[in-house]
């Protein structure tokens, strides 16, 4: 009995390993010259151009330097998607990398990796487009990092680039950890984002005459012991929800002055779209209700940045199985718990079920236990992952389209 060779899997593990030095370079490139936000010609420029000759229909983005590359199978099938996202974040780089970015920006978050393993997955599969089935979508992303370039490519047609939508999206993100291990779970993932801004406004004087103003600063002290209580005693403890006052101003008075206002800043992030609504209502009631207890008033101004990344329990369950096949079982973990960072992945899988993957990518001879942690100016990860990162995209998108 004989086997049709077309109808099996790929050994994208084995072809990606020839294709890592290619890989390896293109990441140390982009490493060494990163952009920030949603305008980033230079890594455009270099990811057109290692897209370059293979078989893929391409467009660019108007409202943002994106690439969208969609790859036709020679098979009927459905069409499953792949995020890498490519901006950089202000920092100057401490790595003492010998390619290390010298221009005020780093890829501190790793997506110089993502954008190398996309491209490594684009040219997996496109060495074997007479065996894949359907269509796959590659998203190079600007703007993740605060810009929500992955709505912004939503809003100009990304689902619809191949002509039908997605059935299915993946994304995976590098973290400090044992080199090569992949790990997600279903269900939430990584929070949303939101941001809280508070004027507590009230009328100033003389630093030895309080009596005769209304000071706004132990009101705010007020109102960030309000915030904290309010946040512990509203949510359940298996839906958290985390709030961070990281910024608290009078402005550039003289010490001897009471000012009139007070700003305060504070991050939010939650899990769940009922603790969103909680967070949108509560937050202003509290921070008007201490303000007003004393005779001033406080302007609140509650913006939900990201939702929460939340993965499709059957998409992810069906992704571990994937993997753990391709991998082997030591190579993939459940995580325990959600993390409490924020992705603008989110906004696709709010429209398309899907995963959304930490694949753990620290240097071997660093401590794990004093490993620096992602938007950190030292923080390291090694490219030697950039191989399996492909061949896990790939292998993603291969079994998907040929299972709808």
């Amino acid at each position: 009995m004989t086997t049709d060779k077309s109808t099996e899997a790929p050994d994208f593990v084995a072809d990606a390993a020839a294709l890592l030095p290619d890989l390896v370079a293109l990441r140390r490139a982009l490493h060494a010259d990163p952009e920030l936000g949603l305008d980033l010609p230079r890594t455009q420029a270099k990811v057109l151009a290692a897209l370059e000759g293979l078989p893929l229909e391409v467009t660019t983005g108007t409202a943002t330097t994106s690439v969208v590359a969609v790859l036709r199978g020679a098979l009927p099938g459905p069409t499953v998607l792949l995020r890498g996202d490519m901006d950089a974040l202000p920092l100057d780089e401490a790595t003492g990398l010998d390619y290390a970015s010298t221009n005020g920006a780093m890829h501190a978050c790793g997506h110089d990796l993502h954008t190398a393993g996309l491209v490594g997955a684009a040219r997996l599969l496109a060495a074997h487009r007479d065996q894949l089935a359907g269509s796959v979508v590659f998203m190079f992303q600007p703007g993740e990092e605060g810009d929500g370039g992955a709505k912004v490519m939503i809003d100009e047609g990304l689902l619809d680039a191949a002509g039908q939508r997605p059935v299915a999206a993946y994304a995976i993100h590098v973290a400090p950890g044992p080199r090569g291990v992949f790990g997600t779970r279903p269900g939430p993932v990584m929070a949303g984002a939101a941001t809280l801004r508070v004027t507590v406004n009230g009328r100033g004087g003389h630093g030895s005459q309080p009596q005769h103003a209304l000071d706004p600063v132990p009101v705010a002290a007020e109102t960030v012991l309000a915030l904290q209580s309010f946040v512990t005693r509203s949510f359940d403890a298996f839906d958290p929800v985390v709030l961070s006052v990281t910024r608290m101003s009078t402005g550039e008075g003289a010490i001897n002055v009471i000012p009139e206002q007070v700003e305060l800043a504070a991050t939010v992030r939650f899990m769940s779209a009922a603790s969103l609504e909680t967070l949108r209502e509560g937050l202003t009631r509290v921070t008007e209700g201490v303000a007003t207890t004393h005779g001033l008033t406080a302007d609140v101004r509650f913006e939900e940045y990201y939702p929460a990344t939340v993965n499709d329990a059957g998409e992810t369950e069906r992704a571990l199985d994937t993997l753990r096949a391709s991998l082997g079982e030591h190579r993939v973990q459940i995580l325990p718990t959600p993390i409490m960072g924020s992705e603008d992945f989110s906004f696709v899988l709010n429209e398309v079920p899907g995963t959304f993957l930490m694949l753990m990518a620290s240097p071997t001879e660093i401590d794990m236990r004093t490993a620096e942690f992602n938007h950190s100016p030292r923080v390291l990860f090694d490219d030697a992952v950039l191989g399996d990162q492909a061949a896990a995209l790939a292998t993603l998108a291969f079994a998907r389209t040929a299972h709808p």
